[in-house]
């Protein structure tokens, strides 16, 4: 199971990298429709409801026609190399982490038995160091994302991260790190943590010793779906600060939100859109986590496996 187990005993530091570089590559190109989705409710001032007649986006389903047909079917993939890079460099980092430091902890007598605690801190850590490696990547997909089909200031991955060093600092390319640690920490701690008791506990209502593709999926959708509901307002005033800057590139999507910064930035959207702004784009961030943590984890194990079975051959 992820984490450290016996059936994992022979995988080095190398197969966990590469195991946790795939399962991202893979969860990236399978969901990324839902991210795209949840980034323009997240960078939209305006009320996303049925009745608000300035609001550009209304609902998923609506949401879903407009930008298909004002920017085709690609536009669900905007972003998607550097989201990618993103998932695979966060995937790598993550999964590495957190199985190295379960393996060292497993060492230490003090921590024998696998404690809620303990599994949620090597998460949290795990997080932090995987989004220190991966942010540029976000911001760039950010930008991607954010900007209209009709007024494109980026091109491709490359252009952007030189553009946006050059006109805005190298600096740019970590704007928002703060909430994003402060989010992806305990999402991830939490993630680990509910994936683990979860994963138990199916195995235990079925009487199962090891873990199978049922118990990841099992686990990891209400992993993901508990652990982004907690953290969810972090998410949202990330994506705001990573587009500061950018706003010439959205004349199409209404409302242009400033902020000097992390609590002007809460404070801002709390008077502007009030509490209820904190949780735009919830719905399908909830549906993008279930699917999205489901294969990740599911993904990760089963390579995991496949690489024991080639080790074993050997």
């Amino acid at each position: 199971m992820v984490g450290w187990s016996m059936s994992h005993q022979n995988l080095n530091q190398f197969d966990f990298m590469f195991a946790g570089g795939a399962s991202g590559c893979i969860t990236r190109a399978t969901c990324q429709p839902f991210d795209v989705l949840k980034i323009r409710f997240q960078l939209q001032v305006e009320p996303i409801s049925h009745h608000a007649d300035s609001a550009k986006y209304r609902s998923i389903f609506q949401a879903t026609k407009i930008i298909f047909k004002e920017e085709g079917v690609k536009a669900f993939w905007k972003g998607h190399i550097p989201a990618q890079w993103l998932s695979i460099s966060y995937g790598l980092a993550q999964f590495w982490s957190y199985e190295v430091l379960i393996r060292n902890a497993s060492k230490l007598e003090a921590f024998k038995n696998f404690t809620p605690l303990l599994i949620f801190s090597c998460g949290y850590i795990a997080g932090s160091i995987a989004t220190l490696v991966s942010f540029p990547f976000d911001v760039v997909r950010t930008r991607f994302v954010a900007q209209s089909q009709q007024k494109m200031i980026y091109h491709n991955m490359f252009s952007a991260v030189r553009d946006i060093c050059r006109k805005e600092s190298p600096v740019a390319l970590f704007r928002g790190l703060w909430p994003t640690v402060l989010q992806v920490g305990p999402h991830a701690g939490a993630q680990f943590m509910c994936y683990r008791f979860f994963d138990d506990f199916y195995k235990k209502i079925n009487k199962k010793q090891n873990s199978s593709l049922s118990s990841t999926l099992f686990a990891g959708s209400l992993a993901g779906l508990c652990a982004k509901t907690f953290i969810y307002p972090f998410d949202l005033v990330r994506k705001r600060l990573q587009i500061q800057g950018f706003g010439h590139a959205r004349d199409s999507f209404g409302i242009h939100f400033t902020c000097k910064g992390l609590i002007d930035c809460f404070s801002r959207i709390y008077y502007l859109e009030g509490a209820r702004g904190f949780f735009k784009g919830l719905a399908p961030s909830l549906i993008k986590a279930v699917f999205t943590t489901a294969l990740h984890f599911s993904t990760y194990e089963m390579i995991c496996n496949v690489l024991m079975v080639f080790k074993g051959k050997s």
